[in-house]
């Protein structure tokens, strides 16, 4: 009984795998056939299925090296130092290493900063001293903190993203910068202070037709935890290009938010309509303030510096209280959801030469107290926020720093609803691996570490509060191995 027994599950065991092999083999040859017919592919054609897996191992090789290939400083567009780094500050947890640098101190453009001889003492450092935007406008800003978050909309982002990023940012006392894609009631729910993207599309605050509607800006500055008015130009990932969000990230409440139809591309335009040229940008500015009586500024791209300099010159023949309260320094290394290559790679100057040509221009003409500068473009780490204020900038902000802290993992899928932390998907699958109640600390965590170590950066160059750091205070890595002074490279 038992032997008949045994061999019915034998034979049953068999003829299962006889069936499984059998339909392996059928799927082998549909797709055989498959290959061999079509005509759009070369590989697939000449190599009936085994062609298609060049295609999975293409599509696998960012992740193989990432994690098994590519070395602590190497990988782009940030490498796995940059990452790490953020991911300790996030958990909390000690920024110390040992044994010595992993970075190569010899590459050109690499900032070392210059200790002072005698450093001042622990009862010697000043706390970071709030700092006031747009003292013109009827309800002026004090902004606590010198690291601030930048624009990401909701929409881009998804809604436990937005909510962990607005509960943290209150939790660290920085402002939160919503992106152009409109003031959603998530950026709210932490009750962190809100800077108001207005992009080309004036999503949030637009007529039928898409132009600037006065009283729905109105009803915006009104909503007590808005600050500031941040009149996008341009970005730096895509210049002369206005945002990109895919129909399939596009949900029926981000439609109404943002005032767009649903099932369609939000595809912006390339510059606002009213602005053609300085001129039209003050008065635009002027127009915008004097509506919301809020600091109102913009965020640009570097061109040339001819352009600048052209701006700055009009604000100083109209007279300086038709300035900006603030401008947005965007570099062409900056991070986006979507954006067509040619732009992300090739298009815009980098906030290393950007930087310190732009404030050296502002200060030439006497405008440093009137215009405040935000810089922003793959900053994440305390050394960049610290050469960034060497460089003349009062406020950096970062996007992609703050995504690392949610747990972004760089898989590059923002623009394709698959994210799989959860942080650029609307897909529920993948939203339910990020808790806002539980990422929000690291939000607050990231940003104080931050803070942190830029100060003991300003203290060993031997200034009290990191303010008070200037161009001599950091030295340039040359192509030929030497480095140089950034006052020297850039005087101001």
């Amino acid at each position: 009984m038992f032997s008949s027994f045994s061999m019915s599950v034998f034979e049953g065991l068999a003829i299962a795998l006889i069936l499984a092999v059998g339909l392996v083999i059928a799927v082998i040859a549909v797709f055989f056939v498959i290959d061999r017919t079509q005509t759009q592919d070369a590989i697939r054609r000449n190599y009936p299925v085994v062609g298609r897996f060049r295609y999975v191992f293409s599509s696998l090789g960012e992740f193989f090296r990432q994690y098994f290939f590519a070395m602590d400083r190497e990988e782009l567009p940030f490498n796995r130092a940059q990452r790490d780094w953020v991911k300790h500050a996030a958990d909390d947890g000690s920024s110390t290493v040992a044994f010595g640098s992993t970075r190569n101190l010899s590459v050109p453009g690499t900032p070392i900063f210059t200790n002072a001889a005698f450093p001042p003492l622990d009862n010697q450092f000043a706390s970071t001293e709030p700092l006031v935007i747009g003292e013109t406008a009827r309800a002026p800003y004090s902004a606590k903190s010198i690291f601030n978050l930048s624009g990401m909309s909701y929409g881009a982002i998804s809604k436990p993203a937005v909510q962990a990023l607005s509960k943290g940012c209150a939790a660290a006392g920085i402002w939160m910068n919503t992106g152009e894609g409109g003031l959603s009631p998530y950026h709210l729910e932490g009750g962190c202070d809100i800077v108001f993207q207005m992009g080309t599309a004036k999503y949030g605050v637009r007529d039928d037709e898409g132009n600037l509607d006065d009283a729905k800006l109105r009803k915006v500055a009104e909503t007590p935890q808005v600050k500031m008015i941040e009149i996008k130009l341009a970005q730096g990932a895509k210049p002369g290009k206005g945002g990109i969000l895919p129909a399939a990230k596009i949900s029926a409440e981000i439609a109404e938010i943002r005032g767009l139809p649903k099932g369609k591309d939000g595809i912006s335009p390339n510059r606002h309509a009213e602005v053609d040229d300085w001129n039209d940008l003050l008065d635009f500015i002027t127009h915008v303030r004097e509506v919301t009586g809020l600091p109102t500024g913009i965020k640009t791209v570097m061109g040339s510096e001819a352009a600048f300099a052209e701006f700055f010159d009009t604000i100083l023949e109209r007279g300086a209280e038709t300035a900006p309260d603030f401008i947005t320094l965007d570099g062409g290394e900056g991070g986006t959801g979507a954006a067509p290559m040619p732009l992300i790679d090739l298009v815009g100057v980098s906030i290393r030469e950007a930087l310190p040509l732009v404030s050296a221009m502002r200060n030439e003409r006497g405008l440093k107290e009137r215009i405040r500068i935000v810089a922003s473009g793959k900053l994440v780490n305390p050394g960049d926020i610290a050469w960034a204020l060497c460089a003349g900038a009062d406020f950096v902000t970062s996007a992609r720093g703050f995504m690392f802290s949610l747990g972004c993992i760089q898989a590059l899928k923002c623009n394709k609803n698959t994210c799989p932390t959860g942080i650029t998907t609307h897909d529920p699958r993948f939203q339910k691996g990020l808790v806002p109640e539980e990422k929000w600390e690291k939000v607050a965590a990231y940003a104080k570490g931050i803070n942190k170590e830029v100060e003991t950066i300003a203290h060993s160059v031997g200034v009290a509060e990191p303010r008070l750091m200037r161009r001599n205070h950091v030295r340039i890595v040359q192509p030929q191995g030497n480095s140089i002074p950034l006052s020297t490279l850039y005087p101001s």
